[in-house]
């Protein structure tokens, strides 16, 4: 019972909080910005369509946060938390460096580091897989397939991004 309730608040943690920051950029809640302002920020970043980026990212961690939380279609869940984190370390954060007090990807790869545990570990007894099983998503095999996927789409995101217009400097704006 320790294990169940071990996995009960790994996901719990990792599934609130990623789909709060989801529903930040969905619907502006708990002082997000909403769709309009995410996308905004995500055209900063070269993803154009920004709103069309920001959904995705916003999607993913809210359905990806739901669906660990409630150990429902895992290892879909952390799969989808996976391929946003990837994007963000490789689109925000790997230029400042490992430390998220710095805005590094420290708490990117943590939230990786806790998803893979959860996708290979399973959502344990005390979760919607348990009432109601999908044999199909049960093996390690099927769960590497499904991050692999995850990771592809991140990486064809990131491909598929602009260059950023770098932002003028303060001796070009004063010119």
């Amino acid at each position: 019972m320790a294990v169940a309730i071990g996995l009960l608040i790994a996901r719990a943690m990792l599934g609130l909080s990623l789909s709060a920051h989801g529903a930040q950029k969905l619907f502006g809640w708990f002082g997000g910005y909403g769709l309009a302002g995410t996308g905004g920020f995500f055209e900063g970043l070269g993803f154009k369509p920004g709103t069309l980026f920001a959904f995705a990212a916003g999607a993913g961690e809210f359905v990806g946060g739901l669906l660990t939380l409630l150990g429902w279609l895992n290892p879909i869940g952390p799969a989808l938390i996976i391929a946003v984190m990837v994007v963000a370390i490789f689109s925000v954060h790997l230029s400042k460096g490992y430390w998220q007090a710095n805005g590094g990807y420290e708490l990117n790869t943590m939230n990786i580091a806790a998803a893979l545990a959860l996708a290979f570990a399973g959502p344990g007894p005390i979760s919607l897989d348990a009432v109601a099983p999908i044999p199909a998503l049960s093996s390690p095999e099927v769960a590497w397939i499904i991050i692999g996927l995850a990771v592809v789409g991140a990486w064809l995101a990131l491909a598929i991004r602009q260059k950023p217009k770098a932002a003028p400097t303060q001796q070009a704006a004063a010119s």
